[in-house]
């Protein structure tokens, strides 16, 4: 690791220290008003808690708590064997009204490489699941959505690899995607397990699209975050604001990782079928 890369994490780790002074104890109201589209993203961590203890039930309440209007989960399913999902969609859809996009996957799981993306009073006119390049199995699930109280977007969800090489390759492999669709506005979310900035970086290729990142939240590990591992970030200026890390005392403990939450500013024209 190089002088530069030591003090930049060095740098983060003690600003994250000093942010758990004024943690709070529950998180603030993430829900916004109008015509505000509620989306966040969470990896779920295969629903193995911070306390290392295997409990859906937990992740299920994590949502019910942020109420989001379009969620992307990441690990969702086994990672082995037949990738079987791991969480109760029927009740989630009964609390929450939350639905998954359509995929073509294996027979029991839920998501495409456990991406798992759910929205709710709406319609999907487009899916496209794309296989990322890495050695590690690795995906994004890419959905139309058009929201039934009015409003068109793209979403993507997609869980980067652990090797930077890969999370390079990966980005440029989104970005290729997108340059061969119509321009629309969309939202990019999900563990881009990437915390650097530098030249490096698979953010600095994503701004080639998305512009300017938004400023980073740190969501990692749950119980005292200090990276910034988990990204929503859109391709229009204004289209997402209010991008906070949902912070409970539930949520430190039902995952690794605590979710994310932005608020997406509606209004654009609807998708034609």
């Amino acid at each position: 690791m190089t002088v530069t890369r030591r003090h930049t994490l060095t740098r983060n780790v003690l600003t994250s220290i000093r942010n758990q002074r004024s943690r709070p104890l529950d998180s603030p109201d993430h829900r916004g008003g109008g015509d505000s589209l509620l989306v966040a993203s969470y990896n779920v961590h295969k629903c193995v808690g911070s306390d290392g203890r295997f409990d859906p039930a937990r992740i299920m309440d994590v949502i019910c708590e942020i109420a989001p209007d379009v969620i992307a989960l990441q690990e969702a399913d086994e990672r082995f064997g037949e990738r079987a999902g791991l969480l109760d969609l029927h009740r989630l859809k009964e609390e929450t009204g939350l639905m998954p996009v359509p995929i073509e996957t294996q027979p029991k799981s839920h998501g495409y490489h456990g991406n798992l993306l759910l929205f709710r009073q709406g319609a999907v006119h487009d899916v496209h699941q794309l296989k990322l390049p890495g050695l590690e199995p690795r995906g994004a699930v890419i959905a139309e959505i058009e929201m039934e109280r009015g409003g068109a977007l793209r979403v993507i969800a997609s869980h980067f690899g652990l090797m930077r090489w890969a999370r390079r390759q990966q980005a440029d492999r989104i970005l290729d995607l997108l340059g061969s669709r119509d321009d629309r506005p969309t939202i990019m979310m999900g563990d881009f397990n990437e915390w650097r900035l530098g030249n490096g970086s698979a953010l600095r290729k994503l701004e080639k699209l998305f512009g300017p990142l938004p400023a980073p939240v740190p969501s990692f590990p749950a119980r005292m975050p200090m990276l910034s591992l988990d990204r929503i970030i859109a391709n229009r200026s204004g289209l997402i604001d209010g991008i906070l890390v949902h912070d409970t005392p539930l949520a430190r403990l039902a995952s690794d990782h605590l979710p994310i939450t932005a608020r997406v500013e509606l209004g654009t024209p609807a998708i034609e079928g």
